[in-house]
C-alpha cells in the first residue's frame, strides 16, 4: 500500500456555475514534465492509489505538469501560501470585512491606509490583508499581479 499526499485539493464554488452544474472537487498532483517522464514507473502506483482515493471521496484526480499551471494565478497562490496560517485578532478581521462589504470593493492600498496607520501597523496590515485573501475571506482577480493596486472584495460565500 502506498501513502500519498497531493499537491492541491481544489474546490469549486457552486455560485460560479448554473444550478446542478457544480464541478466535483479536484485532487491535483503537479510535477515537472521531466520528472514525470523519468520517474513514471515509480510514480504510477502512487498515482493509482490517489485516483482510487479521489473516486472514493467523490472527487476527480488530475496529474499536471508544471508548465500548464505556471502563470500569474500560480505565482499569486504561491505568494499567498506564507500568509495562510497567520493569526490576527478576530475583531479586526470583522471590522475590515464589514467596512469592505459596505464599500463593495476597494484597492489594497486604500484598505491598508484606512485600517492600519504607522509603520508597524502598516507592516501588520499588509500581512493581515494578504492573510484574509489567502484564507478566502477576501477575493480579487488572481489573474492580475498582486500589488498595492489590486482590488479586493468580500468573498461571495459570506464568511
Amino acid at each position: 500500500m502506498y501513502t500519498y499526499t497531493p499537491d492541491f485539493l481544489v474546490y469549486f464554488r457552486a455560485s460560479d456555475y448554473a444550478w446542478g452544474e457544480c464541478l466535483k472537487p479536484l485532487l491535483v498532483e503537479v510535477k515537472p514534465r521531466e520528472v514525470l517522464r523519468a520517474d513514471w514507473k515509480d510514480m504510477k502506483p502512487k498515482f493509482s492509489a490517489a485516483l482510487r482515493y479521489a473516486k472514493e471521496q467523490g472527487w476527480d484526480f488530475r496529474i499536471q505538469d508544471e508548465s500548464r499551471i505556471r502563470d500569474q494565478v500560480f505565482e499569486n497562490i504561491m505568494f499567498l501560501r506564507r500568509y495562510k496560517k497567520m493569526e490576527f485578532p478576530r475583531e479586526e478581521t470583522q471590522w475590515i470585512l464589514e467596512n469592505l462589504r459596505d464599500m463593495g470593493q476597494a484597492p489594497f492600498q486604500y484598505l491598508l491606509g484606512r485600517h492600519f496607520s504607522g509603520s508597524t501597523e502598516t507592516a501588520v496590515g499588509i500581512s493581515h490583508l494578504w492573510h484574509m485573501l489567502a484564507t478566502g475571506l477576501l477575493e480579487c482577480d488572481l489573474t492580475l499581479r498582486l500589488n498595492n493596486d489590486v482590488v479586493l472584495w468580500v468573498a461571495r460565500h459570506g464568511k
